[in-house]
């Protein structure tokens, strides 16, 4: 009997090493070709820069991506080693992008959220969820 796969993406991200980001976005957008509805992955794609661009400029271990497409949703992850939970900040106009990551998440996304690692491991994982048609 043949066993259905789910398709997934897991990536470990190099500490710091900002061309991870395109490199991400290329692969989820590989991973999503045939996947949700008009515009979905686009937002998926944005989201998940979004993320793995957070967790290397803010913390010093890497990070490591996971996508997981479902039959109904995609899940993104981005872990990192950094046990300090993100603040989600209000831009100012006058600044240029900054700040403006998780509140992109939090609008996007049909659902969001950051989880503690497991006992006895340093880090926490950033997550969304999309559903695959636009609500």
């Amino acid at each position: 009997m043949e066993r259905e796969t789910t398709p997934q993406l897991s990536r470990r991200l190099g500490r710091t090493d900002l061309r991870a980001v395109p490199e991400s976005r290329r692969a989820l957008r590989e991973l999503l070709r045939h996947w949700g509805g008009p515009g979905r992955s686009e937002i998926a794609e944005l989201l998940t820069t979004e993320l793995v661009t957070n967790a290397l400029v803010h913390t010093d271990e890497g990070a490591v991506l996971t996508a997981t497409v479902g039959p109904r949703a995609l899940r993104v992850e981005v872990r990192d080693f950094v046990a300090r939970p993100p603040r989600p900040r209000s831009p100012h106009p006058e600044e240029s992008t900054n700040g403006r990551g998780l509140v992109l998440v939090e609008s996007l996304a049909d659902d969001w959220g950051v989880r503690p690692c497991g006992a006895g491991e340093p880090g926490k994982s950033v997550w969304f969820e999309l559903d695959a048609e636009a609500a």
